[in-house]
């Protein structure tokens, strides 16, 4: 019984940090996804201003 116990512990131990890394990642891409989109509202921004 006592190994059963490590093993389920380790392997919640695992999951845990596997969800903590895929979701620190999902958090950059969504960061980088936020920077491209202010980068091109300024693109546009400056274009407008230009015309004007």
């Amino acid at each position: 019984m006592n190994r059963l116990m490590q093993l389920l512990l380790l392997t919640i131990l695992g999951l845990g940090i596997a969800g903590c890394n895929t979701t620190r990642g999902l958090g950059q891409d969504i960061e980088q996804a936020g920077d491209h989109i202010e980068d091109a509202a300024d693109d546009a921004e400056d274009a407008l201003d230009g015309d004007g």
